[in-house]
């Protein structure tokens, strides 16, 4: 199993409010709130927007973006001149729609050791200013707290340490890589070079990497160098961010429901931004974990709310055997599937509930994007154009194998694998 040239694999552009994309059902119009956050009335606006102008369908990502999905060419004016009064849209230019991604537990955390929102602020107005940015590249803030974001694969992730430093690091075959470190009062001009030169390198032609992981080694010293980081810090592994469930911080709680493969329907946007109000603070956090978080809840409220979430579709048991399940939309919703993945995952997940329920991750792709998770998962699929899936086990949609198959043969090996150590069996690694 190796990585796929980028020049191979990379297949679309960014979509945004004023660069849509066409998919299978209809125009994709995606929302990137600072820290995804929105008040109450933001999200009771989207809702109602994706309802008239749109088929009702939203998306949550794995970055923590809002899309309406099934808009068409006759209703997108009128939709992007609502976004956009309403500063929903992002700034004019090629550049990334949001070049910083946060927990939404960011400024909540008892456990963050950093203003990771300040950070991510000074971030932002540094990436603004720099042109060539690639419209994919994006930084993750980690303050250090209950919510890691070590799988959401940034192009560069800061990561508050324990002794006061910042750590940097790039993803790279879905792991993070420890480049170097730099106090917090340095981190932001340290972030600043690496974008700028970055950035330098593609416009003088020294590269075509879109995404820092593709940086050659050599280019990658020369920005770290540049940027004066120190040597990089051993950091303190943190267990996997939970996806559903209740969340202590400071004067009460958060609640983070999911939502099976990020889908959300209008009626419950609508239901989330009623509950805000009535139980906590007047504002929703949209979720990396492809779910909404609503903080500011009272310990008196958590049971009413969990009860009516869980009636409303959503998940919020942390050990839902659901929430190993990662699938993108899939064919025919979106334009670049191959395969029906949300379909075929749900046909897998029936079959092997159990192995879900253990932990085993398994991400179901319609094409070699990987929208819905861009890292690692215990098994990857991959849709291919005959119907058929790249099996990756152990890996992510940029690795290559030579395993290819049809869902019912993915089906009956499935069936035989009771343990992560039978998986692991019935669907051995490939190289070529």
């Amino acid at each position: 199993m190796s990585a796929q040239p980028v020049s191979e694999r990379r297949r679309g552009w960014c979509p945004g409010v004023r660069r849509p994309m066409a998919t299978g059902d209809g125009l994709l119009v995606r929302l990137s709130p600072f820290g995804g956050r929105l008040t109450a009335d933001q999200a009771r606006l989207i809702a109602e927007a994706a309802r008239e102008h749109g088929n009702g369908h939203l998306d949550i990502t794995a970055r923590g973006n809002l899309q309406i999905r099934g808009v068409n060419d006759g209703t997108y004016p009128e939709l992007l001149a609502l976004l956009a009064r309403e500063d929903l849209a992002e700034p004019e230019g090629e550049g990334p729609n949001r070049p910083t991604v946060l927990s939404p537990l960011a400024g909540l955390d008892p456990h963050d050791r950093i203003d990771a929102f300040a950070l991510a602020q000074a971030i932002e107005s540094t990436a603004a200013a720099q042109e060539g940015l690639p419209a994919k590249f994006f930084v993750a803030v980690d303050g250090g707290g209950s919510l890691p974001l070590d799988a959401v694969g940034a192009d560069l992730q800061l990561t508050a340490g324990e002794d006061g430093t910042v750590a940097f690091s790039i993803s790279s075959s879905g792991n993070l890589h420890g480049i170097g470190a730099a106090s917090l009062p340095h981190a932001p001009a340290a972030t600043r070079t690496f974008l700028s030169g970055f950035s330098d390198m593609r416009r003088t032609g020294r590269t075509e990497a879109r995404r820092l992981r593709d940086l050659q080694p050599h280019l990658v010293q020369e920005l770290i160098a540049s940027a004066a980081l120190e040597p990089a810090v051993a950091m303190l592994q943190r267990p996997e961010p939970p996806r559903a469930g209740v969340i202590p911080i400071e004067g009460g709680h958060a609640v983070l429901l999911a939502l099976p493969f990020g889908r959300c329907g209008t009626e419950q946007l609508l239901q989330v931004a009623q509950w805000s109000e009535r139980f906590g603070t007047a504002e929703i956090r949209l979720s990396f974990t492809r779910g909404i978080l609503l903080p500011g809840i009272a310990d008196e409220h958590v049971s009413t709310l969990i009860a009516e979430a869980s009636g409303a579709g959503f998940i919020t048991d942390a050990n839902d055997p659901r929430l190993p399940l990662l699938a993108c939309p899939g064919k025919p919703d979106c334009a670049n599937a191959l395969t029906p993945a949300p379909a075929d995952a749900l046909r897998l997940a029936s079959a092997r509930s159990d192995l879900l329920a253990q932990g085993t991750n398994l991400h179901v792709s319609g094409c070699p994007k990987g929208c819905a998770h861009p890292g690692r998962a215990d098994l990857t699929l991959v849709g291919r154009a005959d119907g058929r899936y790249d099996v990756v086990p152990y890996g992510s949609t940029r690795d290559v194998s030579t395993l290819h198959l049809s869902i019912d043969e993915i089906m009956t090996r499935l069936l035989l694998s009771k343990t992560s150590a039978d998986l692991r069996r019935a669907f051995p690694e490939r190289t070529r």
